[in-house]
């Protein structure tokens, strides 16, 4: 089993940034991509980034593509994703996820963390 647990979420004016962190615990096994997905309500959840497992690679969804940055602290197991120029349409609950390549589904999802952006 893997544990996530996500923390930095919060309110936020337009224009902010937060910096969200996910903690991986447990078996995660050996060179694993982690990702951040969200789902705004009424919304489906869609993915935001995703990093390999040395960093040497990242995908980013076009909608954040310049404002968010992932990363990654393997000796921590903890994913980052810095969130800057938030804007209301950023408001979701942003889950951490955990699978074998950038493009795979993930297979462990963290609880979510609320991020709410004030106009």
């Amino acid at each position: 089993q893997v544990q996530l647990v996500e923390s930095g979420g919060g309110l936020v004016q337009a224009g902010g940034s937060l910096r969200l962190s996910c903690a991986a615990s447990g078996r995660t096994g050996s060179r694993y991509a982690m990702s951040w997905f969200r789902q705004a309500p009424g919304k489906e959840r869609e993915f935001v980034a995703a990093i390999s497992w040395i960093a040497e690679s990242t995908r980013y969804a076009d909608s954040i593509k310049g404002r968010f940055t992932i990363s990654r602290d393997n000796a921590k197991n903890t994913v980052y994703l810095q969130m800057t120029s938030l804007n209301p349409e950023d408001t979701a609950v942003y889950y951490c996820a955990v699978g074998s390549n950038l493009y795979s589904i993930p297979g462990y999802w963290g609880q979510g963390t609320q991020v709410t952006v004030s106009s």
